[in-house]
């Protein structure tokens, strides 16, 4: 819960800036973890502090501190209040133009107020779940672990807004190694980093946490035995937890406007994608639409406001396959003359925000599981994704799954290792052909995606429905 006394100690700041804003943020993560029967220690990370920003004239300044007294406030205050007077006459954009944040308002992450186990309680869980994936000699390590965060933030400015955002995140993983032969196969929990969740223990249920332990050894001992994927071209199903790997890299990351404009090319990379695209390219078939959507609220990234202080709500980004807008926030849009979306985050009190993903999803279609698996003749289904490469433009790929199965004559038939897929973003997405209905619609997130300069890591979600695409290049690792 924010301090109420920062609040008060920002009510008295000063500052000769035409405007100013204070973001203050208190988050608090805790990593549980059993390996191979073994309690691991505590990883522990407590970070508070704050961001200011200024404006002055057509510049911008901004100064973090860890200091929320209020001497500590106001000289964070004045020296952002001097790098934006300093600034105002090199500035390429004129912050006097920009729309100030108007609305007040809060948020809270769902059942936020239930309790969570303690850390003996969690421990506990984690260890019935590694004992049960010991099936077999052949399993050679076996890891349970639980994420647990809990982050609160107060964005203030000089005109009187005050908007208060409270969330809680779980993460629940589990990965088992099985050896044999000069073979190592691993089988994780959703891709071991993509379990990410707002809310509480309903997370774990959502993905089965609490008998996962036996299947997730089962699959991992069936990829030992298995024979490695085949070669060639094939129609491609992937699972939503594959689809969130798939959905972040070629859709995602291309679609951040200050990417486009440049902003990134000596450090994560540029896109394919070029501003006088909206409105007119054909990004994927007409099966694909794809929102930005910031009120599902159990999904890793949902938020009434961004880190701007600008409302958030839902928006197509690529409706019927057409590519509609970018992610870029307020600033972004500023610069571009493009609409675009409340996605202006910060990793945390010591950055500023920037263009980034939040729950990016894709809507479902009208098909079945069943109806999509019966509907190939020859193809293969993926899922958990475990290796991916993709090019500074982020435009050709190449993803590996830990987990296949081949589809022969509408039917699931054998299990194989080491499946991956490559293609090119534009041409892949013109390629679905069906998209599963709500029925095979799952959420996942993940809290590593990472951008910027300096670095920034955040916080992102993914909900998407099984998807096929036809005619893909399909290949086994070595």
């Amino acid at each position: 819960m924010i301090d109420e006394r920062w609040a008060q100690a920002a009510q008295a700041l000063k500052s000769g800036a035409d405007f100013w804003s204070l973001r203050i943020v208190d988050e608090h993560i805790e990593n549980h973890a059993v390996r191979n029967d073994v309690v691991q220690p505590l990883h522990a990370v407590r970070e508070r502090g704050a961001m200011v920003t200024a404006w002055a004239g057509a510049g911008a300044g901004y100064a973090a501190t860890a200091d929320l007294s209020a001497a500590g406030l106001q000289r964070a205050l004045d020296i952002a209040t001097a790098r934006a007077q300093a600034s105002a006459h090199f500035s390429l954009i004129d912050h006097r133009e920009l729309a100030r944040p108007a609305a007040s308002g809060s948020y809270a992450s769902p059942n936020l107020e239930t309790p969570l186990p303690t850390r003996g309680e969690w421990l506990e869980r984690l260890a019935q779940q590694c004992a049960a994936a010991n099936l077999d000699a052949r399993i050679v390590e076996r890891v349970a672990s639980m994420h647990v965060a809990h982050a609160d933030q107060l964005y203030l400015t000089c005109d009187g807004v005050r908007i208060e955002q409270r969330f809680r995140y779980l993460m629940p993983g589990l990965s088992v190694a099985a050896h044999a032969d000069g073979d190592t196969q691993v089988r994780t929990l959703a891709g071991d980093h993509g379990a990410l969740a707002q809310g509480g223990m309903e997370i774990l249920a959502r993905h089965g946490f609490e008998s996962a332990g036996a299947r997730v050894a089962d699959e991992a001992l069936q990829l030992l035995a298995a024979p490695n994927c085949p070669s060639g071209k094939r129609d491609l199903l992937l699972m939503p937890d594959q689809m969130m790997l798939q959905i972040h890299e070629s859709i995602g990351h291309p679609l951040e406007l200050d990417r486009i404009l440049g902003d990134e090319r000596n450090f994560a990379g540029w896109s394919f994608v070029k501003a006088e695209m909206f409105g007119s390219y054909q990004y994927g078939s007409e099966l694909l639409n794809v929102t930005f959507d910031p009120e599902l609220r159990e999904e890793a990234a949902t938020y009434a406001f961004d880190d701007d202080g600008s409302a958030a709500t839902k928006q197509y980004l690529i409706r019927n396959g057409r590519l509609e807008r970018p992610l870029g926030g307020a600033l972004s849009q500023q610069r571009a003359g493009l609409p675009g979306v409340a996605n202006s985050r910060a990793a945390n009190w010591n950055r500023p925000p920037i263009d980034r993903m939040a729950n990016l999803n894709i809507e479902p279609g009208s098909q079945t599981l069943e109806a999509m698996i019966a509907n190939i003749e020859s193809g293969i289904l993926m899922t958990s994704n475990t290796s991916w490469s993709i090019d500074d433009h982020r435009n050709k790929f190449q993803f590996g799954c830990e987990y296949g199965r081949l589809i022969e004559n509408g039917k699931l038939t054998q299990v194989v290792k080491r499946p991956n897929y490559r293609g090119i973003s534009a041409s892949f997405w013109r390629s679905l052909a069906a998209v599963g209905d709500a029925s095979t619609r799952e959420v996942y997130g993940t809290p590593y995606c990472g951008k910027g300069e300096p670095a920034q890591v955040i916080r992102v979600g993914h909900a998407s429905p099984a998807c096929v695409f036809s005619n893909v290049d399909v290949f086994g690792g070595a």
